[in-house]
């Protein structure tokens, strides 16, 4: 299983915060400077709101404590098990990879241990290849008999430790839990190995806790949002953690958040079935007879999908019971089992999951064999329990409440098998209900959404029209709370209002599912499926043309709603007509019928990226020649500002050090070449499109020729030798896709088109001072030189407007080299479209000339009327011209 895009750019963020922490060695310092890189400097206003993302939070004293949002269902944990990757390569090699694994629930423990532990699940698998299948899962009675868990393997893998919030807490009343803070034979071979300066007060060298202390371990806390209270946050201090990395769909006020996953990503991705389609209706006869037809309806769709596709589902509703409160006899789960067996329902297809009570246990709901279809519950779902089968939450809550959804709805937005499926119904999630207090459902509705990362934005609700009632049927509701129904029921033909009248549901389990009755039931089944249809579609194509720029994002989950600012009404017309060419490539066919997926996506032309220029790059054959004569010898140690142990720390890591360098040193020549370069190739990081084989074989060639005193000074320095192999990559790769670009340009294969449309609107972060005839209202911040350069070409005549390109943002030069975005594109009388890009005097460089160069090769292939110019301040450098100098060329345009 590899990592979905918004996944991925999940690790690229950690990455990144990883390599500010080395760089800065403090954990306020490199998230602060993190952020304001990405959205600007923080500054609070006097009104109480503020602009760019809030300074770091030191809520666990010597550890840096960071936070992932991710909504349900976007992949938490397998997300975890890459940063665990991420974490471990930033750190020195001799440290222990000890993992600590926090979850609020016994039975998500039960989950999260036991897909960690088997080889064949996902997670393990990925864990295996990052960590060279030297990887231990440990609950917290097999690290209590010392199983499998002793001083050597602490330090020759991966240990995760799995454990529950309460099992760890000192003061935990629990006897079992008070263990890991007693005394342990088990773990007698420990002592020696603990350091006594982080042994609890009152307890004893051999204690768990003390053991894992010494391990100063990577903390990672699922369902984060369940640990803030203090209480809590003294079990992470107990920990002596290095890291503390936070997984949820909710951030607590004091989440230091390096990554937000936007939820639509996941529909784009098919992660969730989005969105919501909510019905409610008048009694709650008519929420069950819909319930079990609609059911009926998605498993008929199911299983004309399996003929075709072979992937299984069994669609699964969700009976929400009202909870027993204040003495009164609700709808009880027990009473709703009873009604559901009357109606003929196999009593093996019900099953209830409530606290005290958990008929789910040991049953596989995704197994073929299941015959599960109708779960019971309350609210005792919240506990981890997931199902990407369940696809209808039927309310069966008194009229007269508001359906609360909080706890549950996230069980059933997890979409099957990943996948985008035939039938449009496969792909939404459905609340039925029967509430009077409809539009505080719908705000329960949106409340859980949003505690799963979601917004109100994505469901749909619909009320059945209520109908004309008789005399009789007013009289009968104002003194009893519902209508009449047939006699036989009770002594005087009436139904209590907390019961189900088994009469007025309209099912018939006993019918043979087939294909032919698709589409054959209830009107208001139709009603709902027909709407479903037409706002699924709807959804879809909003989250496949989803481009929103990630900088409203981001702003918008730090509380602020970002400013518009709209192109300037004289531009409208002119912008409206006009596309900037960018560089585009023509795709063989047989490359074309591996890489789309869908036949209306197949053509012969596709926007230019650097990887398509890297195929074919093989980095094991290309030169080995790097230059580490000038590597640096110190050793740098990452301060946490812990005053107490910073020298413990250091000294156990030197120590460390020697030891590594010695058992290396011991191996034959061949096996010393092997370690170090697996030392260093899984440190480097991601090096896509160049495979984990080829990076390999090239970091062996590197190094066939060392001697004892450079393993030493790998060891040593290994984030040096590191950045040295990165540069000398780059460099390689550089080279191979300028030639390949040189080469697809001058045999057609490379041509540019017009493409990129300036967006009606832009957010600004820190927007400039007004300059004349900006394109938007606001043009984006610049520095003193930018400012300069831009006013001077503003005063020209033939100057219809100007525009600050925003980078990573607005327009992209696509080429040999990573996107180019030139700093403004100005647009003549004459119908030019010049594009500059401004250079201080010091940046005269290979950078430089390389963007020079694939600036002038846009301007050559689109046209006399596109134009690319470098500009630096005084610097006479060829081919570019200075601050003075280019506004009498724009002038002449």
């Amino acid at each position: 299983m590899e990592l979905k895009p918004y996944q991925q750019q999940v690790i690229n963020d950690l990455d990144k915060f990883l390599e500010y922490l080395n760089t800065f060695q403090d954990s306020a310092k490199a998230f602060n400077q993190f952020w304001e890189d990405k959205v600007g400097k923080y500054q609070a206003n006097l009104d109480g709101s503020y602009s760019g993302m809030r300074p770091y939070k030191n809520n666990i004293p010597g550890a840096t404590h960071i936070a992932i949002k991710v909504p349900t269902a976007g992949g938490k944990t397998f997300i975890a098990c890459n940063a665990l990757h991420s974490i471990f390569k930033s750190f020195d090699v001799t440290r222990p990879k000890a993992v600590v694994w926090l979850v609020p629930w016994s039975n998500l423990l039960q989950q999260t241990a036991g897909h960690l532990s088997n080889p064949t699940h996902p997670y393990r698998e990925k864990l295996n290849a990052l960590f060279g299948n030297r990887v231990e899962v440990f609950e917290k009675e097999e690290l209590l008999q010392g199983a499998g868990f002793n001083p050597t393997s602490a330090k020759e893998q991966l240990n995760i430790f799995v454990f529950n919030f309460s099992s760890i807490r000192i003061n935990s009343t629990k006897k079992d839990d008070r263990k890991v803070y007693e005394q342990n034979g088990a773990l007698e071979q420990f002592r020696g190995f603990v350091d006594k300066d982080l042994v609890i007060d009152d307890t004893d060298e051999t204690a768990l806790i003390n053991v894992i202390r010494s391990l100063n371990p990577v903390v990672v806390v699922d369902e984060s949002h369940n640990a803030e209270s203090v209480l809590s946050v003294e079990m992470l201090n107990n920990l002596n953690p290095s890291v503390v990395l936070d997984l949820t769909a909710t951030p607590k006020e004091n989440s230091n958040i390096i990554s937000f996953v936007n939820a639509m990503a996941l529909k784009k991705e098919h992660m969730v079935k989005l969105p919501v389609i909510v019905y409610n209706h008048h009694k709650k006869e008519e929420v069950i007879t819909s319930a079990l037809h609609l059911q009926r309806q998605l498993e008929l769709l199911a299983i004309e999908e399996e003929k075709v596709t072979g992937k299984y589902i069994r669609p699964i509703i969700l009976f929400q019971a009202q909870s027993n409160i204040k003495g009164k006899d609700n709808t009880t789960y027990i009473h709703i089992k009873e009604q559901l067996t009357k109606l003929r329902i196999p009593e093996e297809q019900i099953k209830i999951k409530v606290s005290g009570l958990d008929e789910l246990k040991g049953i596989n709901l995704m197994a073929k064999d299941c015959e599960v279809r109708y779960i019971i519950t309350v609210n005792a779902l919240k506990e981890g329990w997931d199902c990407p089968n369940a696809y209808i939450l039927a309310s069966l809550a008194d009229k007269s409440s508001a359906v609360d959804v909080e706890q549950i709805l996230g069980r059933v937005l997890r979409q099957p098998h990943v996948t985008k499926h035939q039938s449009p119904l496969l792909n939404l999630s459905f609340v039925l209900s029967a509430s009077s207090k409809f539009q505080e459902t719908l705000d329960n509705i949106v409340k859980a959404l949003q505690d799963s990362g979601f917004s109100k934005e994505d469901y749909y609700a619909e009320e059945e029209p209520e109908v004309e009632l008789t005399n009789n049927e007013v009289l009968q509701q104002e003194l009893f709370g519902t209508s009449p129904v047939s006699s036989g029921n009770s002594e005087d033909g009436k139904v209590p209002v907390d019961e189900i009248n088994i009469e007025e549901i309209d099912f018939d389990p006993n019918v043979e599912l087939d294909s032919n009755q698709i589409g054959s039931t209830t009107d208001i089944v139709k009603q709902i499926t027909q709407k479903g249809e037409s706002e699924g579609k709807s959804f879809e194509q909003k989250a496949e043309s989803y481009t929103e720029d990630n900088t409203d994002y981001l702003l918008r989950e730090m509380g602020k709603q970002p400013k518009k600012y709209r192109i300037e009404d004289p531009f409208v017309d002119v912008v409206n007509d006009l596309a900037i060419p960018q560089f585009y490539r023509k795709v063989p066919a047989d490359e074309l019928h591996d890489t789309i997926m869908f036949e209306e996506l197949k053509q012969e032309e596709q926007l230019l990226n650097r990887n398509s220029l890297l195929k074919g790059f093989k980095l094991a054959s290309k030169s080995t020649e790097i230059n580490f004569d000038d590597t640096d010898t110190e050793v740098f140690q990452v301060d946490y500002n812990e005053s107490k142990h910073t020298a413990t720390k250091q000294k156990v890591s030197i120590r460390a050090k020697a030891i590594l360098v010695d058992t290396i040193l011991s191996k034959p020549k061949e096996t010393q070449i092997k370690d170090i370069t697996q030392l260093i190739v899984r440190k480097l990081g991601d090096m896509t499109p160049i495979s984990h084989e080829d990076i390999t074989k090239y970091v062996t060639r590197v190094f066939e020729d060392l001697h004892n005193d450079q393993i030493r000074d790998i060891i040593n320095n290994e984030f040096l030798y590191i950045s040295k192999i990165k540069a000398k990559v780059k460099e390689l790769e550089s080279e191979y896709a300028r030639e390949q670009f040189q080469k697809l340009l001058d045999t057609n294969n490379i041509l540019v088109k017009p493409s990129f449309k300036f967006p009606n609107e832009l957010t600004q972060i820190s927007p400039s001072s007004a300059i004349d005839k900006s394109l938007y209202e606001a043009e984006a911040s610049m520095n003193g030189f930018e400012q300069e350069v831009i006013m001077n070409i503003a005063s020209l005549e033939n100057v219809v407007f100007w525009h600050r390109n925003i980078e990573k943002r607005g327009f992209a030069l696509n080429g040999f080299e990573s996107n180019h975005y030139p700093d403004f594109i100005i647009f003549t009388r004459n119908g030019n479209l010049i594009l500059i890009e401004t250079k201080g005097d010091y940046l005269d460089n290979d950078e430089s000339r390389a963007k020079n160069l694939l600036g002038k090769k846009w301007a050559e292939k689109a046209g006399d009327n596109f134009k690319y110019f470098m500009v630096f301040q005084k610097k006479e450098v060829p081919g570019t011209y200075t601050a003075q100098s280019i506004t009498e060329i724009v002038r002449m345009l």
